[in-house]
């Protein structure tokens, strides 16, 4: 005679393997409301505030465990804008971009901890100039939900932060005299469509 507890045990396999688990939704950014800017100093004056007016991503999260995965964040190297075209032409050639070589600058990242208040902090690598290095992010989930205005699409709303090291990335010039900063600081405010 069994015992009720093998029993017991017996029963939570046979329920675990027959069903299915909870799968995270995934998510696709609206190119119409994804910025991804930056800041760097200048001679130490003032911080020039640049743009790429491009990019693309997508990523997993399971809203009710509160957890990310699979994020993959694309952007294209020559939308580089900074409102002036002498620099940005500047920043397209090979003392900065390189983007004929390199036309795409990548973030990606496999989870995220979780540190309470809807913020995250997310360890990924960034691919720049060919080169792969480690980039945090800090990011809060600002807001989930049914979007107000057509295609009335369910929508998670992040805005994100970090910096690196762009002599990391093989990225040297004007660093050692100290005319351009070595530290950009990354800013990112996305909104991402479920996908139903």
């Amino acid at each position: 005679m069994i015992s009720p507890a093998p029993r017991i045990g017996v029963l939570m396999l046979a329920l675990s393997t027959a069903l299915p688990a909870m799968a995270a939704d995934r998510y696709v950014l609206d190119p119409d409301h994804l910025s991804v800017g930056f800041l760097v100093h200048h001679i130490g004056y003032a911080d020039t505030l640049g743009m790429f007016l491009e990019a693309r991503g997508e990523y997993s999260f399971d809203e009710e465990a509160g957890e990310l995965s699979d994020l993959r964040v694309v952007i294209q190297t020559d939308s580089v804008f900074t409102n002036h075209e002498g620099r940005d032409d500047h920043l397209r050639g090979g003392d900065f971009l390189n983007v004929d070589e390199y036309p795409e600058m990548v973030f990606s990242a496999d989870s995220a901890e979780a540190l309470g208040d809807r913020r995250y902090r997310i360890d990924g690598e960034l691919t720049l100039l060919g080169q792969t290095r480690p980039l945090t992010l800090e990011a809060t989930w600002n807001k989930s939900g049914k979007y107000p205005i057509p295609p009335f699409a369910y929508v998670m709303g992040v805005s994100a932060r970090g910096s690196f090291q762009r002599s990391d990335f093989g990225m040297n010039y004007a660093v050692d005299n100290g005319w351009v900063g070595d530290e950009v600081e990354l800013i990112l405010e996305f909104e991402a469509r479920r996908q139903e």
